[in-house]
């Protein structure tokens, strides 16, 4: 069954730390302590992105532009064209809070692990995938402070600097990330003697991150905020945005005359968020706000991309198998 429902042991985990944090929450203290060693964590987590990433990957995605600008487009423009336009439908279903942890939703860049992960798996263009990917991810610490800015703080009260917010999302991911760069040489072949603990370090980190957001986020009430046709609502919106971006991605770029390869990566770095940098960024960006409302569609959004991605890229698979398959037998 969990196999059918593409739940994997880290999916449990995460709705595991959820459910910890409704029961158990971390506070006082302890969760200042713990908030240290998370932010440590995160560090050391984008140190390790930055080391995994090749040089000859670099080289070799970056000239592929047209597949990167639509991508970019997807998770940019896209993407949040359809959050502010959805404004008007799910600010009265979500409320004013929920609706903007949607639109920051939105405003995140893609996916790395994931998008690279259902690309091998489905055949696709890797190498423009981690290059996509990872290109995502850097000019997102950018740009999804500025969207935050603009279009959520803009016409409200809240005193907000986005230069500030941008200093200490790039002291947090991007420093470690280009020290990581910088250090592969020495870095990536202790790494690769030990995938299952990096594997670990990676998967345990977000899990931190997750339950000390949800620790605050019930300490200041947050299921008293949600009720359960609340909470359908958003699973429905965030369904129906998946939907409109996969069924778009696979179309246009089909249109646009890419190959089979390209247009698998564009499929899945185009159409996912990242929570490994989204839970971090929601940290920087929305100090004495309600976080638990903020981070929450992110969370179910993330857990719906990873059950449809793994479910179309078997698929996809498969279906690039029987036709290989079908030509050795001609």
């Amino acid at each position: 069954m969990l196999k059918l429902l593409a739940l994997d042991r880290f999916t449990l985990l995460l709705f595991t730390m959820v459910l910890l944090a409704s029961f158990v929450p971390i506070y006082g203290h302890a969760a200042d302590i713990f908030s240290v060693v998370t932010n440590i964590a995160i560090a050391i987590l984008f140190f390790l992105h930055g080391a995994k990433l090749s040089r000859e990957a670099i080289v070799q995605g970056i000239m592929h532009w047209r597949l990167h600008g639509l991508v970019f487009i997807f998770t940019f423009v896209f993407f949040p064209a359809l959050g502010l336009l959805a404004k008007p439908v799910l600010v009265p279903i979500l409320g004013q809070e929920l609706y903007w942890g949607f639109l920051f939703m939105c405003f995140l860049p893609s996916t790395v692990q994931s998008s690279i992960a259902f690309t091998s798996v489905a055949k696709g263009n890797v190498a423009a995938a981690v290059c996509s990917a990872s290109f995502s991810n850097l000019i997102g610490m950018f740009i999804t402070p500025v969207m935050v800015s603009l279009f959520i703080f803009g016409h409200s009260k809240h005193d907000y600097d986005p230069t500030s917010s941008i200093i200490q999302i790039a002291l947090l991911l991007l420093v470690p990330f280009i020290l990581g760069q910088l250090l592969r040489p020495y870095v990536f072949p202790l790494m690769a003697k030990v995938p299952s603990i990096v594997k670990a370090f990676d998967q345990g980190t977000i899990l931190m991150v997750v339950y000390s957001a949800f620790s605050s986020a019930v300490i200041a009430g947050l299921w008293h905020q949600v009720g359960i046709g609340t909470l359908i609502a958003l699973i429905i919106s965030c369904s129906v945005l998946l939907t409109i971006i996969m069924l778009s991605a696979f179309y246009i770029s089909r249109l646009l005359g890419f190959n089979r390869e390209d247009q698998i990566s564009i499929f899945f770095c185009g159409s996912k968020k990242t929570l490994a940098s989204g839970v971090p960024m929601a940290q920087i960006l929305f100090i004495g706000q309600p976080l638990g409302m903020i981070v929450l569609p992110i969370m179910i959004f993330h857990q719906i991309q990873l059950m449809t991605c793994g479910i179309i890229a078997n698929y996809l698979a498969k279906q690039q198998s029987d036709e290989e398959t079908l030509v050795r037998s001609e």
